[in-house]
């Protein structure tokens, strides 16, 4: 495991422990669990001007990698660094086809309110071109 990986395994993990108890054992890493995620995201939109920077930021981090760890169980695929938007990003299908998904600035913009940031449907997007991926495809979903 590569130690970018582990990094967002860490996150993802620390995410699942701590927001446990407010998700009523829902973070199972599973698809369905981003549903959760959203919900989350929603409630502390209303806060999220009045958090310190680096509470944010922490957030962003834990949530992205969450859902970074919930496709890289569901689908496979490496992890990459992304030095221009400085945060990883999970490529699945190489080398017949790469779809790869970064999830940190998703995750910023539902956490500043956006609701067109919406999780589970940028998810959604993402997991179903994944499975109609043919050779040659290549698409990063941000």
């Amino acid at each position: 495991m590569t130690d970018l990986s582990s990094q967002v395994k860490e996150k993802a993990g620390l995410a699942a422990s701590q927001f446990q108890s407010r998700a009523g054992g829902a973070l199972d890493y599973s698809e369905k669990s981003l549903d959760m995620i959203e919900e989350m995201l929603e409630e502390a939109s209303r806060f999220a001007e009045q958090m310190p920077p680096k509470d944010s930021q922490s957030l962003i981090e834990l949530m992205g990698s969450y859902v970074l760890e919930v496709a890289h169980r569901v689908h496979g695929g490496s992890f990459h660094w992304n030095e221009q938007r400085r945060q990883p990003v999970l490529v699945i299908g190489e080398p017949v086809y790469q779809v790869a998904i970064m999830t940190f600035d998703k995750v910023r913009g539902r956490l500043s309110g956006d609701k067109a940031d919406n999780i589970p449907f940028f998810y959604g997007g993402f997991s179903a071109r994944v499975r109609s991926a043919g050779p040659g495809t290549k698409v990063l979903y941000v």
